[in-house]
């Protein structure tokens, strides 16, 4: 019998909800007049870890099959890329409706004078799945089967 569950509708489940969570926390901040302290960005990371984690121990959980390190890591990846891809298009089109936000973010910003809608979501995606695929790393040296176990 097929196992139901697989790595595709997991990621795809957990990163959806991944995104909606990216979206929700940046449109609050918006909203209650943060969104300008662009340190609290960095709470992406762990937004982004919880969808992560929770994607990696439901399939561990409901999965049939052994957990593998390989899945597990393909997992993540898959479900960051489901996440901060959506995300980073979300941001390119935020952008370029929002023009004063863009305007403080070139007069703010280091290298501001550079930065265009388009440029500034290819930074989240770059920064977003280089992010989740370490976390991913990370997490399955943690929950990996341990091959040391004596059978």
């Amino acid at each position: 019998m097929k196992n139901p569950i697989s790595i595709e509708r997991v990621a795809m489940r957990f990163g959806l909800f991944t995104f909606a969570g990216l979206v929700g926390y940046f449109m609050a901040m918006k909203w209650v007049g943060l969104f300008e302290i662009h340190e609290l960005r960095a709470l992406n990371f762990f937004i982004l870890l919880a969808g992560i984690t929770k994607a990696l121990q439901y399939y561990k959980k409901y999965c049939n099959i052994d957990f593998a390190y390989f899945q597990g890591l393909s997992l993540g990846i898959l479900t960051t890329l489901i996440a901060v891809v959506p995300f980073a298009i979300f941001i390119f089109f935020y952008l370029e409706m929002d023009a004063v936000f863009m305007q403080h973010l070139i007069a703010n910003e280091p290298f501001g004078r550079f930065f265009n809608p388009f440029i500034l979501s290819f930074l989240v995606a770059f920064e977003g799945i280089f992010s989740g695929g370490l976390m991913s790393f990370g997490l399955m040296q943690y929950m990996r089967k341990s091959h040391m176990v004596a059978a």
